[in-house]
């Protein structure tokens, strides 16, 4: 069944090829469908072309339904080309003629558009969590193990004293910049595109605001055909913002694997999260790290991807864009299954707390050396020429007190000031106007 079917039959290859992977995206579409018919439909009864008896009607079944998209009962027939052709189909099925008058004033294009908007702001949601979780977890461990030392590098060269304090923390306020950059993705997905029909609007008088707020969005797209051409760019938007949450992961993930290798030994994790090796039986491999590396790398192409997918693309729809799908969907799972290990792994981490007593380490406390001397009145360039000539002659004594006190060094994190700014980030997206106007349309 195909809304849009005529009398003409396609030919079986053509459709197979043109549907492709569709019904198991959609499925992922599915309740949206249902909220997106829900609002519309209520609109639809307030312009006058569904009467109070249809509308009831409508929205009791079409709440039956998305109970069994909820309990997974829900299915998309082989012989139905879409979520959205199930949903109608159903309605149709179980309450008669009240369902064939719920696509009044809109197309599949509006229509997935507004699935996909809703189904993106449920994923950003839960991705924040997922986020919140992994950001506690690090500055909890921060806090815990901030008067440790350990070597900071440039180059991958040993350069100054640093502190787990600062390597945990440090991740930690990277999630805030990513949490800003997933905050554009939301307000991008937090405007209403029902009501463009195909692309160019209806001549119903359709009441867009009444939906808008139906669902909980905080502004339409007003132009009808901006509100089409918004599909690709979203998910580019989207894709960018979910790419800055997996940078932060791959890059944190490559500290791990260096950090817990036998020639750092900086931490270490139980024989029980790790695995060996079928000939090495001393061998305690990294591969959670490494596949959060490889997964969230994968990730950061995705933005690329959507952009050679679209960048050619004119105004107006095209069949390109339901292959974004493919790309896309997949990275929500990857990119929570990589928050939700790294958070899990982390709360099994152990940390060395002795690593600068090896005496390799002593050439880390040459700027300290050169600041006791400029601060008992030495210029600076005096100080590192008079130890710089102490490291070539093999005469250096390193001091290994370290005094650093300005806001984010070693001896003062503002593990506080990062988590204020992580929670005004998070409070900033307004979920609860989202959850309260859902329930609303659900009750």
């Amino acid at each position: 069944m195909k809304i849009w079917q005529k009398d003409i039959n396609v030919d079986t290859f053509v459709e197979t090829f043109t549907v492709g992977n569709d019904r198991a995206m959609d499925m992922q579409l599915a309740a949206a469908d249902v909220l997106g018919s829900l609002a519309h439909t209520k609109m639809l009864n307030s312009i006058g072309l569904l009467p109070d008896e249809d509308l009831n009607l409508v929205q009791q079944e079409l709440k039956n339904i998305y109970k069994e998209i909820e309990a997974k009962q829900f299915a998309i027939e082989d012989t139905v080309e879409d979520v959205h052709s199930q949903v109608e189909m159903l309605l149709t099925q179980r309450v008669g003629e009240a369902g064939k008058k719920i696509h009044s004033g809109r197309s599949r294009n509006d229509q997935v558009l507004v699935d996909l908007k809703l189904y993106f702001r449920s994923e950003i949601q839960h991705l924040v969590a997922q986020v919140e979780a992994l950001f506690n977890q690090l500055i909890a461990l921060s806090e815990q193990h901030k008067s440790v030392l350990i070597p900071g590098y440039t180059h991958l060269q040993i350069a100054m004293p640093s502190s787990f304090g600062l390597w945990f923390g440090a991740y930690a306020e990277s999630l805030v910049d990513d949490l800003e950059l997933l905050k554009a993705a939301w307000k991008v997905c937090n405007k209403n595109p029902l009501g463009s029909a195909a692309g160019y609007g209806s001549s119903f008088p359709l009441n867009r605001r009444m939906t808008t707020t139906l669902l909980g969005f905080d502004d339409l797209n007003y132009n009808v055909v901006y509100a089409q051409m918004g599909r690709g760019k979203t998910e580019r938007i989207l894709a960018q913002g979910m790419s800055a949450v997996a940078a932060t992961l791959a890059k944190f993930a490559m500290d791990v694997c260096l950090f817990i290798n036998q020639n750092f030994g900086f931490i270490a994790f139980p024989a029980h999260l790790t695995t060996g090796s079928s000939i090495m039986p001393h061998k305690k491999n990294p591969d959670v790290f490494e596949l959060i590396r490889a997964r969230c790398n994968k990730i950061q192409a995705l933005p690329n991807e959507i952009a050679l997918m679209t960048t050619n693309l004119p105004s107006g729809y095209h069949r390109d864009l339901q292959l974004l799908k493919e790309n896309l969907f997949p990275s929500f799972q990857s990119l929570s299954d990589c928050l939700e290990i790294a958070t899990f792994m982390l709360d099994h981490i152990s940390v060395k707390d002795d690593v600068l007593n090896d005496p390799k380490y002593d050439y880390l406390f040459s700027v300290e050396v050169v600041n006791n001397e400029v601060l008992q009145g030495v210029p600076f360039r005096e100080a590192y020429r008079n130890i710089g000539l102490a490291i070539e002659s093999g005469t250096f004594q390193p001091s290994k007190e370290v005094q650093h006190t300005h806001e984010g060094s070693i001896g003062n994190l503002c593990n506080e000031q990062i988590v204020r700014m992580f929670n005004e980030v998070k409070d900033s997206f307004g979920f609860e106007k989202v959850d309260q106007a859902l329930a609303g349309l659900l009750r």
